[in-house]
C-alpha cells in the first residue's frame, strides 16, 4: 500500500501579454525552458514544464499573451496563438493568471472574461514585477482592485525575476493537486524534444537582436539536427515575409545574421552540453503569418 500517494496536476499559466508568464515558469522549474523577451507575444506555443517534487508532480503549461484581435492584428497566426491560450483552460486542474503589479488592465479583464467562460474551478492570481513598485505600499490597492474583479483561490505577489514569493506558489497550488499517479518521469522536464527546444533558443535571439516589428514575422525552423560522436550538426532557417526583410535579418556584411548565430550556438551548447555546428540560412515565405495551411508547415498547429 502506497502511504505517500502521488498528486497530479496540470496547471495554466495565463495573461495578458509580456507579465512575464515565461519568466515564471522557468524560475519554478530552475532551468530555462521557455523563451523571454521584453516583447510582447513572444511565447507562441503551448509548453509543458513539469516540475516534480517527491510525490507531487506540477505540469505547467505555459500559453501565449491573451490579446485583442483589433484591426491590422487580426491575422492567422495571432488567432492560433489566442487558440493556443484560450483553448488549453478547459483542459486543466487548475490556473495560474498572471497580472503586473503596477495596475489591473483592461487587458487583465479580457482574461478574466476568458476564466469564467471556461469555468475553471481554482484560479490563482500572481501579481508579478513587485520588485519594480516602489514604494511597496502602492502594491495594497493593485491587491484590492484584483480581488474585485474574480473571485481568486489566493493572490500571491512574487517577483518571478528575482525569484520572490515562487515557493509560495508551488506550495499553495500543491495544496490542491489531484490524487492521482504522476504522467510523466520524476527527471523529465517537459515533453517537448529536443529539436523543438533548439528552434525556440534561435527564435529567441531573432526576437532580441531585432526592432520592434519584424520579429513578429519571422519563424524558425531547424531542418535538419544530426548527432554524431563529438557534435551536434544543426541547419536552421529564418523566415520572412518579404525580401527587404531578409537584408534586415542578414544585416550589413552578414554581421546581424553573424550575431544572431554565435549568441543561439552558445545557449544551445549550454542546453546540450556539447558542441554545436550551427548553420543558418535566411529564406523569404511571403504571407506566411496569415495562411492556415503555411502557419502548420512551419510547425504551428
Amino acid at each position: 500500500m502506497n502511504e505517500t500517494a502521488d498528486r497530479t496536476g496540470y496547471v495554466a499559466i495565463v495573461g495578458r501579454p509580456n507579465v512575464g508568464k515565461s519568466t515564471l515558469l522557468n524560475h519554478i522549474l530552475g532551468t530555462k525552458l521557455s523563451i523571454t523577451s521584453r516583447k510582447p507575444q513572444t511565447t507562441r506555443q503551448r509548453i509543458l514544464g513539469i516540475h516534480t517534487i517527491d510525490n507531487t508532480q506540477m505540469i505547467f503549461v505555459d500559453t501565449p499573451g491573451m490579446h485583442e484581435l483589433h484591426k491590422g492584428a487580426d491575422n492567422e497566426m495571432n488567432r492560433y496563438m489566442n487558440q493556443q491560450a484560450i483553448g488549453v483552460l478547459k483542459e486543466v486542474d487548475l490556473c495560474l493568471h498572471v497580472i503586473d503589479a503596477a495596475g489591473w488592465r483592461e487587458a487583465d479583464q479580457r482574461v478574466v472574461q476568458h476564466l469564467e467562460a471556461a469555468e475553471v474551478e481554482r484560479v490563482f492570481c500572481v501579481l508579478n514585477k513587485v520588485d519594480q513598485i516602489h514604494p511597496k505600499s502602492k502594491i495594497i490597492p493593485v491587491l484590492e482592485g484584483a480581488s474585485k474583479q474574480y473571485n481568486y483561490q489566493e493572490i500571491i505577489p512574487i517577483s518571478a525575476l528575482k525569484n520572490r514569493g515562487l515557493d509560495i506558489v508551488v506550495d499553495q497550488l500543491a495544496k490542491w493537486l489531484p490524487a492521482q499517479p504522476k504522467v510523466f518521469p520524476d527527471d523529465e522536464i517537459t515533453d517537448r524534444s529536443l529539436r523543438f527546444l533548439v528552434g525556440e533558443m534561435l527564435r529567441e535571439k531573432v526576437v532580441r537582436q531585432l526592432g520592434d516589428e519584424l520579429p513578429y514575422r519571422t519563424a524558425v525552423v531547424v531542418e535538419n539536427y544530426t548527432d554524431e560522436e563529438n557534435i551536434t550538426h544543426i541547419d536552421a532557417v529564418i523566415y520572412v515575409e518579404k525580401t527587404s526583410q531578409k537584408g534586415i535579418v542578414i544585416g550589413k556584411g552578414g554581421q546581424r545574421l553573424k550575431s544572431i548565430g554565435s549568441s543561439a550556438r552558445k545557449s544551445i551548447e549550454l542546453l546540450l552540453e556539447r558542441k554545436v555546428f550551427l548553420n543558418l540560412l535566411v529564406k523569404t515565405r511571403p504571407g506566411w503569418t496569415d495562411e492556415r495551411v503555411q502557419l502548420a508547415a512551419l510547425g504551428y498547429q
